[in-house]
């Protein structure tokens, strides 16, 4: 399995909307995406009010391909978020049971 950890920065001012997109589109659409074992979603804390995360368990690099292309170290974006993200990481672990 595949532990995929995604991060997010907002840009200033703009973690209202980017936390509303986070928890109505996005979370929502990778609790129901295939091959997705379990999506662990990280909202900001106090310290840090512009960083979001996902922590992602697929169940094969096969599956997560086919969800994000080839291409799957790069950390890829919503269009609606686009304008919302100051900067994004993305990295990846296979996972020790």
């Amino acid at each position: 399995m595949i532990m995929r950890i995604f991060q997010v920065v907002t840009r200033p001012g703009k973690e209202e909307e980017f936390g509303k997109f986070f928890h109505e589109t996005a979370i929502p659409l990778m609790r129901g995406t295939k091959g997705i074992v379990q999506v662990l979603p990280g909202a900001p804390r106090p310290g840090t009010p512009r960083e979001f995360s996902f922590v992602m368990v697929w169940d094969s690099l096969e599956s997560l391909k086919a969800f994000v292309g080839e291409d799957y170290q790069s950390p890829h974006i919503d269009p609606a978020e686009a304008e919302l993200v100051e900067s994004r990481s993305i990295k990846h672990y296979d996972l020790v049971e």
